[in-house]
């Protein structure tokens, strides 16, 4: 049998896709991108919101620094939600220290979040795969077919001139998006439905709204002729507007009218596009197996309130590339990537069940002409809609227990109680606890490419490690002044800053390597997937 022409097959090149190859070079490992836009087209933002998890991710391969560097709103401009009758009228309330944009230096995060629209980020992540030689690229082509009937993916590219090539390698991976090829070829189906109301997303410009405003990532419009929400893209006068419960825009003219609406004042509007759609909760009823897997969109879709869905799709490529890698080097059995499903699927449904919740209080929602009035009526209807606002919106805005809390197994949900509030537990399943010594350095960043033991190891754990062929890395965080993560015992982390194990010093090595090494596998969501 002939070799592959390449490992790993990236079929999509949006911001999963892209994470996905790069965290393939992380360990070692050669792909090629596929990937039908030639360039990134900024004028409909799609995701705005870098999460902190998603920001500790991006940390590890160096792409952190890189979007924050190009991200038009620095973090501390402003870490608020409003929201008012319009964007230029009265508050009503507002939430503070938002989305994890308050997470600067924090003890409980390598990164805080990032307001950064997702062409933005594919942008840096397409220039770090530029200077990154175990990463090709075809942008312009697209994957017509993919063959997975053979001991190794044959996976059909066309590129803008119609010319037709054949690509073999050792696993695809799909990162297409809803009318995902891979997809299709694995036989997979999305099961839930349409998520909801329509909305028409418009970006504009304008120069004059900046001065109607106060500083805030998002102004929660409650006007009932207009509801919905606006925020800046930048500083420099580009917006981004939902018009919530409109099924299309006829035009520009409708379009400004709209956006009009939203502010409450006669402000100069430039329309650069709009966009109509509609949220959707949806979950793949398998995320594939053997030499095919899917990833972000292809694999899940789900309301875009709170801002989890990309994030999630990040979260999907760092698992499952960690583990392509470690069974192409050799050093983990093949049965490792039966646990991508296992540990990701319960995730994207989490995330899915919390975006539906957030979605059941939108602007059309919490609106009512009572908040337009004038006088004592308008007072008490809008003090009344602050409470309903704090009680329903806040697991929106401040979400830490999901975005950081997540854990993989049986007990993760156990070890997570709450989406709202982040209570670090250092147990198997759950992220790392994160923890910063006397000088700010981060617990993370003595944590090597693939797995860690940190505490004071004796050599049997090297000595297991080598005689296994497993990458590790062993380290006490207490020489470099940070607090013991789990008293005196000693900590096991995956390349994913999850912890495979923990036990005393004491313990067979060898064995807690080799459970590593086959991941969390979790019978419910196998059965979840085959309902």
């Amino acid at each position: 049998m002939t070799g592959p022409d390449v490992p790993v097959v990236v079929v999509g090149g949006g911001p999963v896709g892209l994470t996905t190859a790069l965290e393939l070079a992380h360990h070692g490992v050669a792909s090629l991108i596929v990937e039908p836009r030639e360039s990134v087209e900024h004028s409909r933002p799609r995701a705005k919101t870098t999460s902190a998890r998603t920001m500790e991710l991006f940390r590890r391969i160096g792409a952190a620094d890189e979007i924050r560097r190009r991200a038009p709103l620095p973090v501390s401009w402003s870490q608020d939600v409003r929201f008012c009758t319009t964007a230029a009228g009265t508050e009503i309330t507002r939430f503070t220290g938002v989305l994890g944009l308050e997470l600067v230096g924090s003890d409980l995060t390598a990164e805080a979040a990032q307001q950064v629209t997702q062409p933005v980020v594919e942008e840096a992540l397409r220039a770090l795969i530029g200077r990154q030689p175990l990463v090709t690229t075809r942008f312009g082509s697209r994957v017509t077919a993919v063959d997975l009937s053979g001991p190794r993916p044959r996976v059909t590219t066309t590129d803008a001139a119609g010319e037709a090539s054949v690509v073999t390698a050792d696993y695809v991976v799909g990162a297409d998006g809803s009318h995902s090829v891979v997809r299709a070829a694995l036989g997979a189906r999305y099961v839930g439905a349409a998520g909801g109301r329509p909305n028409v997303n418009i970006t504009f410009r304008s120069r004059r709204l900046a001065e109607l405003v106060p500083p805030a990532i998002h102004h929660w419009v409650l006007n009932p002729a207009a509801p919905g929400v606006v925020g800046p893209l930048d500083l420099d006068g580009t917006w981004w507007a939902i018009a919530t419960g409109t099924e299309s825009i006829a035009d520009e003219a409708e379009a400004a009218a709209l956006v009009r609406g939203l502010v409450g004042a006669d402000v100069d509007v430039e329309v650069l596009a709009t966009d109509p759609w509609q949220a959707r909760l949806l979950l793949a009823d398998s995320y594939g197996s053997g030499r095919a897997y899917l990833v972000g969109d292809a694999a899940h879709q789900n309301p875009p309130w709170g801002g989890h869905g990309f994030n999630t799709g990040v979260g999907d490529a760092v698992n499952l590339a960690f583990k392509l890698a470690a069974v192409l080097h050799g050093w983990a059995p093949a049965a490792l990537l039966d646990s991508y499903e296992d540990e990701r699927r319960p995730i994207a449904q989490q995330t899915i069940d919390l975006a539906a919740t957030n979605m059941r209080n939108l602007s059309i929602d919490l609106t009512s002409p009572a908040l337009m009035a004038d006088g004592p009526e308008g007072e008490a209807a809008r003090a009344a809609a602050a409470q309903t606002i704090q009680a329903t919106k806040r697991d929106e805005f401040h979400a830490l227990g999901l975005v950081l809390g997540y854990g993989y197994g049986p007990d993760a949900a156990a070890q997570a109680p709450s989406t709202r509030e982040y209570v670090p537990i250092a147990a198997p399943g759950n992220r790392l606890p994160h923890d910063r010594n006397a000088a700010g350095d981060s617990l993370f960043d003595l944590l090597g490419p693939e797995f860690t033991v940190l505490g004071p190891a004796g050599p049997e754990w090297a000595q297991a490690a080598q005689a296994r062929g497993i990458p590790l890395r062993v380290v006490d965080p207490v020489v470099h002044g940070f607090a013991p993560v789990a008293g005196d015992r000693l900590v096991l982390v995956r390349p994913d800053q999850h912890i495979a194990w923990i036990g005393g010093a004491a313990d067979d090595a060898g064995t807690a390597l080799d459970a590593a090494v086959r991941g969390f596998p979790s019978i419910p969501s196998r059965a979840a997937a085959a309902s």
